[in-house]
């Protein structure tokens, strides 16, 4: 063995922490980004929120239309241009009286600090840079829960907002029952059980096992005794049957079968309301399968009769708490608004998803002030903070403006869609916006994921605008989303009583000139929750 000394050289791609923000923050939701603002806000104390309208900065817009090499590799913004200026108390009038305090506050931050990394240093100063303040200022205001005497009043329009519950109109009702308190304790109980939907997920062994530990304050591991639970469930038995009377009918039910039989009892007793019942006594999958036969033989009634009672089990509320649910939790917040403009349309960014952020000029400024005197203690800590609140902004804008910039590109591509709809959608795949923008194709499926587009014809996520290209007779493409849209016209437009297969639907394709075989076709057709013709058949 011979040891000798060698130089090589190579080349590797380094993700600095400035550009793993800038990526993690594209990927982000509407919902995650408000919570790493929110993260943010309360970790750096150099960040703050804006309060007053400021014009919108142009960071990142330049930058943006670089090309990008090697794949994910961007360029990294230069570090901005610092222009000295004085501090001028008598612009700050609300914040002159706690200057001193945050002085203070920042002294003694800078005391026993942690030594600043080397990919988060800035150019040394501390200086209010141009780029510092507030970014979003075509946002508005929120409430951010600052101290008024309006703050804990309400509108009648937001009163009438409020959403009432299914476990608010339940309890409701039992107030108007003279019960004892164990009665309408166990009533609460139940009630608060309920699932959504309206029903008692659990058997009442165990939600009387529940009772007995939330009641006997005993831990989980813990067994009752026999008689305990016992009595306990007798008496969740007895309030279970009050439940079940109540409004909306059928809540309160173990399964599916019991809300329907619960629902079917309310009505009027007609041959096909006993038929119902009978049915609802069989297992489900014959009347999911429409098996008329089967369901003849095991309820000794005709096939008329059967058929009644189906048409009239179609007409029941499966899901007896569903008009309770508040829809508000499941609304789907735009990040971008498309609207028409003239004979185009207007690209925006959506005001409400973008976030008013700033430095906090009084800590700047104190902490300008300690260089100045000559305090380096603790100095390059307080400037690593510094410079990742400015990082943060600039990330932050640079995200919106990539976010509109593949927006306003995926307009223009998809322009007959915003004009004739979903029909009208033309084959498209990231690598032509990609290409369009000179970004990569991966950023440009970061970005078309969990954002969405709020258009004339409703809200849709960004990837919903790309689709495959399916061939057709005269040489072009169609959009799958297009044929998707077709295949819904076709379903819709069929005879209730003869159902048209996929066979069929793959024929009226050919007979569009798009080429479509019967397994796409029932692909497609599962894609949109559409039953197949023999469940879609109309009794």
């Amino acid at each position: 063995m011979k040891q000798g000394l060698s130089l090589r050289v190579s080349q590797h791609l380094a993700l600095t922490p400035q550009l793993q923000q800038s990526i993690r923050l594209l990927q982000l939701s509407t919902l995650e980004m408000a919570q790493e603002v929110e993260q943010m806000l309360d970790e750096n104390p150099f960040l703050e929120r804006g309060e007053e309208v400021a014009d919108r900065e142009d960071f990142g817009v330049q930058t943006a239309d670089a090309p990008v090499v090697a794949g994910e590799q961007l360029e990294e913004a230069a570090q901005p241009v610092v222009e000295l200026r004085s501090a001028e108390p008598d612009t700050r009038t609300t914040q002159a009286d706690s200057a001193d305090s945050a002085s203070d506050e920042v002294e003694s931050r800078l005391d026993g600090a942690a030594p600043v990394e080397e990919s988060w240093e800035g150019d040394g100063t501390v200086e209010m840079a141009p780029d510092d303040s507030e970014w979003g200022g075509d946002a508005p205001a929120r409430n951010s829960g600052s101290g008024g005497d309006d703050d804990d009043t309400a509108t009648a329009a937001d009163l009438a907002r409020v959403p009432v519950s299914l476990q608010d109109q339940l309890h409701e009702q039992a107030r108007c029952l003279r019960l004892s308190d164990e009665d309408s304790a166990a009533l609460f109980f139940l009630i608060e059980s309920l699932n959504d939907d309206g029903y008692l997920e659990d058997s009442l062994h165990e939600l009387a096992r529940a009772c007995w530990r939330l009641t006997a304050g005993r831990p989980a591991d813990e067994e009752p005794r026999f008689d305990e639970v016992e009595a306990i469930e007798q008496r969740l038995g007895m309030a279970l049957q009050w439940l079940q009377q109540m409004e909306p009918t059928g809540v309160g039910a173990r399964d599916l079968g019991e809300c329907l039989r619960l629902q079917i009892m309310e009505l009027r007793n007609t041959p096909a309301a006993r038929t119902a019942l009978a049915i609802c006594e069989q297992p489900l999958e014959l009347m999911a399968k429409r098996d008329i036969k089967r369901l003849c033989a095991a309820t000794g009634h005709d096939d008329e009769t059967v058929r009644a009672a189906l048409a009239l089990i179609a007409r029941l509320e499966p899901k007896p708490g569903r008009r309770f649910v508040d829809v508000e939790r499941n609304v789907v917040v735009p990040d971008v608004i498309v609207t028409r403009a003239g004979r185009g349309f207007k690209v925006s960014l959506n005001a409400e998803v973008m976030p008013r952020l700033r430095v906090h000029d009084v800590y700047a400024n104190a902490l300008r002030g300690r260089r100045e005197a000559g305090g380096e203690a603790g100095h390059a800590a307080m400037q690593q903070r510094l410079q990742e609140a400015r990082w943060f902004i600039k990330n932050i804008q640079q995200r919106f403006d990539t976010i509109l910039r593949v927006s306003s590109a995926i307009v223009e591509r998809q322009r007959n869609f915003f004009m004739h709809g979903e029909l009208a959608m033309r084959p498209l795949v990231l690598r032509e916006i990609a290409d369009e923008l000179g970004l990569h194709e991966s950023t440009i499926s970061r970005v078309t994921t969990a954002k969405y587009m709020a258009t004339p014809f409703g809200t849709y996520e960004l990837k919903y605008f790309f689709g495959s290209s399916l061939g057709t007779e005269t040489g072009g493409n169609a959009s799958s989303t297009a044929v998707r849209a077709l295949l819904k016209q076709f379903i819709a437009s069929e005879e209730p009583t003869k159902p048209l297969s996929d066979n069929q639907l793959s024929d009226l394709l050919k007979e569009q000139g798009i080429e479509c075989a019967r397994r796409t076709v029932a692909k497609y057709r599962e894609a949109l929750r559409i039953a197949p013709a023999n469940l879609r058949k109309a009794l």
